[in-house]
């Protein structure tokens, strides 16, 4: 899953939101590393809509504007758990690999 798949699913995991809202909520649990494009957010949300892993939840007008609020299915939240299971998961590879390798380079130093 691409990162900001990740955490668009992320953005949607405490509670409905519409597209800018989400933008902002991605942004900030990425710490500023995902910063989306309307296009890029939109296109996302058509192919999470597609494979039901998000569902439009509501339809207004603001401001003469449509405005759809969308939320996480549980297909989704499976998916965003996993998710987050695999790169723990990969984390966990590479901080055992980087205790083993400060080991050996202590040992070496002595």
């Amino acid at each position: 899953m691409r990162e900001p798949t990740y955490f668009i699913l992320a953005a949607l995991q405490d509670e409905p939101l519409h597209g800018y809202a989400i933008v902002k909520r991605a942004e900030e649990l990425s710490g500023g590393r995902v910063r989306l494009l309307a296009g890029t957010l939109y296109t996302a949300l058509d192919r999470l809509t597609s494979e039901e892993m998000v569902r439009v939840a509501d339809e207004s007008v603001v401001n003469g504007r449509a405005r759809r609020t969308y939320e996480l299915t549980d297909r989704g939240l499976s998916a965003l758990h996993a998710e987050a299971e695999r790169m723990v998961a990969a984390a966990q590879a590479v901080r055992g690999r980087q205790a083993r390798s400060v080991a050996v380079a202590r040992t070496a130093l002595t």
